[in-house]
């Protein structure tokens, strides 16, 4: 295969994003500098060039509206809970459980974990950002904390081996002779030591900032959100009533009963199943019901008004938290050619150019003939083609790679394909992307993205270089 100029223009600006992050600075003008340069020596057009910018920005902002929606949603509906009264009602019994800072963050790790890994952390995030965080954190857990623990446990430990439903085994085995099952078990081993690794790390760092459970907690965390937006946020006016503890019990109850039902329907020919991905679309459609039904019980008469002005402020937040990760996904669109031909114009998509996984692919043959290269080979490819945010499209390649160099280095397949899929997910799926789902994560904690891909960096580093030794030496 024939690199081309625009294949080297995409190395750089990659190189570029990674250093920008490194130090500390914005990534928006770099992304849409090389997303400009990239579109006009592609089509050797200046126009193309524009045009690149804008339509990267479009097909990013349509792959991740899905985020952006179930954040305003759940804002929306949290809103409305405050709005009665009901947010202090419903956290209630988590605080008999959640009493200090350390048990928040290790609580919150167990239910992530456990809820990612039956059904995905995508739908499990919204729950758990709307239920837990706002206990933890006046459990005096701090909200980059917070973040870290559901990052790490979900979209990292869980996403990683995705046993339960093995879509990522599947893509990684699909172009291979190894078995999906092989690589499900060798990555449930990794995922689990590599999580742990990461979590303890993490837990250590945000430690010392831990504080007394107070209630001024969550007051401070509150205001925090939109303290630096220029957008008036109005005050919402508390109306308690009967119904306060009604809808304090109905809301976390009925999201349970989605999670049971999620469940059931995967695993049991009890109840029809579900399409994948549908858990997602069931809550943000319940959270919507029962958004109107608090509004109707508040105040009737005001019901129209009301809902329209918690969905507009939910949009609000929700943009303000990812709106500048959307030049950036854009960029990182471009590299895949699932994307790539609608953003450079091109009429075949089978002919559009794939930069990224071009890249990766060229690379292999630098890859020397050592056991312990090979493996930290297979890892570094892994985590570059988690680069485009979704950390699944680059696992067929980690497959029929880690299936050629496993038969002449004696190293068994399936602990090479685990391996690069722990570096493709725990970077894409995503913990250490700014435009993977961790948005959804930094939105529901009010905190910076890039902040928690900079605090995440080093327990992740560091857990998938323990792994990859101990995977290289003992299976």
């Amino acid at each position: 295969m024939e690199l081309t100029f625009a294949h080297w223009l995409y190395l750089v600006g990659t190189c570029l994003i990674i250093i920008t992050m490194l130090v500390r600075q914005n990534v928006v003008v770099p992304a849409i500098v090389m997303s400009f340069l990239i579109g006009w020596v592609y089509n050797d057009s200046f126009l193309s060039g524009l045009q690149a910018i804008f339509q990267a920005s479009l097909t990013a902002a349509g792959e991740l509206f899905h985020i952006f929606l179930i954040i305003a949603i759940m804002t929306a509906l949290l809103r409305s809970l405050k709005s009665i009264g009901s947010d202090e009602q419903m956290v209630i019994p988590f605080q008999k459980v959640m009493k200090n800072g350390h048990l928040s963050f290790w609580i919150l790790v167990i239910v992530t974990y456990s809820l990612s890994l039956f059904f995905w952390p995508a739908p499990a995030v919204p729950l758990i950002g709307a239920l837990l965080i706002p206990v933890a954190i006046k459990a005096g857990l701090p909200p980059i904390g917070a973040a870290l623990a559901i990052s790490l446990a979900g979209h990292g430990m869980a996403l990683s081996s995705d046993y339960v439903l093995q879509v990522a085994p599947g893509l990684t085995a699909s172009t291979s002779g190894i078995e999906a099952s092989a690589v499900a078990d060798q990555a449930l081993l990794l995922s689990i030591l590599s999580g742990m690794i990461a979590l303890t790390i993490a837990y250590f760092m945000i430690r010392k900032s831990i504080v007394s459970p107070a209630k001024e907690n969550v007051t401070n965390w509150e205001n925090s959100g939109d303290k630096d937006s220029n957008i008036q946020v109005d005050e919402i006016e508390v109306k308690k009533g009967k119904h306060s503890k009604v809808f304090a019990a109905l809301v976390p109850s009925t999201f349970l009963i989605i999670v049971l039902y999620v469940v059931l329907a995967t695993f049991s020919t009890a109840i029809p199943a579900i399409e994948d991905g549908a858990g997602a679309s069931i809550i943000g459609g319940a959270a919507i019901l029962l958004l109107i039904a608090i509004a109707l019980f508040r105040d009737y008469r005001k019901t129209l008004k009301e809902v329209s002005d918690h969905i507009v402020n939910g949009f609000v937040f929700a943009f303000k938290v990812m709106g500048l990760v959307i030049p950036i996904a854009g960029f990182f669109f471009m590299g895949s050619g699932d994307f790539s031909a609608s953003i450079l114009g091109v009429d075949d998509p089978t002919h559009a150019p794939a930069f990224l996984f071009d890249l990766v692919e060229a690379s292999q043959h630098a890859i020397p003939d050592n056991v312990f290269i090979t493996g930290f080979g297979i890892l570094l490819l892994g985590m570059i083609s988690g680069l485009d945010g979704s950390g699944f499209s680059g696992l067929p390649l980690i497959g029929s790679l880690s299936d050629a160099f496993a038969g002449s280095l004696g190293i068994d397949p399936a602990t090479l394909a685990a391996i690069g899929q722990m570096g493709a997910i725990w970077v894409g799926g995503g913990t250490l992307v700014a435009w993977s789902p961790i948005i959804a994560i930094a939105g529901f904690a009010k905190i910076n993205v890039i902040d928690l891909v900079r605090k995440s960096f080093i327990p992740v580093f560091i857990a998938l270089t323990i792994t990859t030794v101990v995977a290289l030496l003992f299976l």
